[in-house]
């Protein structure tokens, strides 16, 4: 595709006309530099509560009736460890940097967060509609679902049987939950996926205390084989949502293109990394053999299940059909059943959705001012190159915002041989590249929020990122050899 103007001088016209871009990406690096950070913030804020508590003991500074005293400096530390809190802080700072930029201000800030993105003439399009934040929403609503009860003990049933019938160890559980949940996210989707598969890794893998190199490796394996797993249908992996109405795909042009090279990607990493560490899963067997229990649970009715089940199919529909109150409408409907059936129920979890959706809140925000140098660098690329680049671009912006901003480009809807194949470059890079970060892929920060209680000092975000190259790099051949 020719182009009149080199991508520097695109780049530079874009910023001339409007300084702002290049002040909004320098709060988009800030925010991807504080999430590689978070682990520093969250041992300061350790060892400044342990001072605090020691000051506590020894009656030097004041506390409440019921002898209790935080430290607001340890609880400020704390906020900024919260990887799923980064997002949405510097989201606050650019809506701040907006609302006192000469030539925008408040109602202009306002209209941006709420209904618009940021185009490269600096002004607002009204045209996104409130469906600006349904992936946020929908992301915490499906979380929050799939965590109930009912659907675990269904999802534990169905994936334990195909353990059982591989010899019931730690290494069947292990090796069916990385490979059978993610490719349910096709249809159940990928946030509810990753809910599932990491609730499962936290109470069968992670509690039995496995080595830190087996730790990291795990969740890296997660992460990319949830961002890779969902690519069996056109409604389950958010890049694939994100375009798939505008470039005219449906189930079977999905299958087609990224299915067998999906399954064939979770096949070979997981089995790969179960044989690497076959050694150690020997171990862990011996221990939780020590640590079994006999737990009775009570039978969860059928009906309980299908009602659950079928709140779940409801949210799926409204995100397909962009309605965001009957989504809404859903989520208080399950609210109500848990409470008027709380003998087959467990405390709703809210603290860790409410924080995902914060966090990829905060990303739409943040990622909003972004196109002006993104949609230039991917109009200029072969399809190898774009594969590679979406692929790197991934780690530093959500998936689905590298697909959607690929789907601005004119070039891109072309029904040519030539724009087929940037299509499938794109996003194929796109699902590659999901496990890179926690910031990669949408439901990253909900298996993060569920599994980081098992790193001593939070999920550090260099060592993912090394233990994902070898998965991320089995998807990108798979996804160009397998078509």
């Amino acid at each position: 595709m020719p182009h009149e103007l080199t991508l520097w001088q695109e780049l530079g016209n874009a910023a001339g006309a409007d300084f702002f871009l290049l002040a909004a990406s320098a709060v988009f690096a800030l925010a991807v530099l504080h999430a590689f950070l978070t682990s520093y913030f969250a041992k300061l804020a350790h060892q400044r509560k342990v001072e605090h508590d020691a000051q506590v003991r020894l009656g030097l500074v004041p506390v409440n009736e019921r002898g209790e005293s935080a430290d607001l400096r340890a609880s400020l530390l704390h906020l900024l460890g919260e990887v799923e809190a980064v997002f949405g802080i510097w989201a606050l700072v650019l809506f701040s940097l907006m609302v006192f930029w000469p030539g925008k201000g408040w109602h202009f800030a306002c209209r941006y967060v709420e209904t618009g993105n940021y185009d490269l003439a600096g002004t607002t399009l009204a045209d996104i509609g409130p469906s600006k934040f349904l992936e946020p929403l929908f992301v915490f609503i499906i979380m929050v679902l799939a965590s109930a009860r009912p659907v675990m003990r269904l999802a534990e049933g169905l994936l334990g049987g195909v353990a059982r019938g591989l010899g019931d160890s730690v290494a069947a559980r292990w090796f069916v939950i990385l490979s059978l949940a993610p490719l349910l996210g096709s249809l159940i989707t990928e946030p509810a996926a990753m809910t599932i598969a990491a609730m499962l890794l936290s109470a069968q893998f992670y509690a039995l205390r496995p080595s830190e190199r087996l730790k990291y490796a795990t969740l890296a394996l997660l992460f990319v084989n949830i961002s890779v797993g969902g690519a069996l249908t056109h409604f389950a992996a958010p890049p694939v949502v994100m375009v798939a109405a505008k470039w005219g795909w449906g189930l079977s042009d999905v299958f087609r293109q990224f299915g067998w090279a999906a399954m064939a990607t979770i096949l070979f990493s997981t089995t790969t990394t179960f044989i690497f560490f076959r050694s150690e899963f020997a171990e862990l067997a011996l221990r939780a053999k020590d640590t079994t229990a006999d737990n009775p649970r009570s039978e969860i009715p059928f009906w309980v299940i299908l009602v659950h089940l079928a709140l779940m199919v409801w949210t799926v529909l409204m995100l397909i059909g962009h309605h965001p109150v009957l989504m809404v409408a859903g989520l208080l409907v399950f609210l109500a059943f848990t409470v008027a059936t709380p003998q087959w129920q467990s405390p709703v979890r809210l603290r860790g959705p409410l924080l995902v959706g914060f966090f990829l809140a905060g990303l739409v925000v943040l990622g909003g001012t972004q196109s002006w140098w993104i949609s230039p660098l991917i109009a200029r690329l072969d399809a190898n190159t774009l594969m590679l680049s979406a692929t790197f671009l991934t780690a530093f912006n959500d998936n689905a915002a590298i697909t959607f901003l690929a789907s601005q480009v004119p070039g891109l809807s072309l029904a040519d041989a030539t724009a087929q194949g940037l299509r499938h470059a794109v996003m194929a890079g796109a699902l590659a590249g999901g496990g890179f970060t926690v910031i990669a892929n949408a439901p990253n920060p909900a298996g993060q929020s569920i599994l980081a209680k098992h790193f001593d000092q939070g999920v550090s975000p260099l060592k993912l990122a090394l233990w994902a190259v070898v998965p991320t790099a089995v998807a990108v051949l798979c996804f160009i050899f397998i078509r």
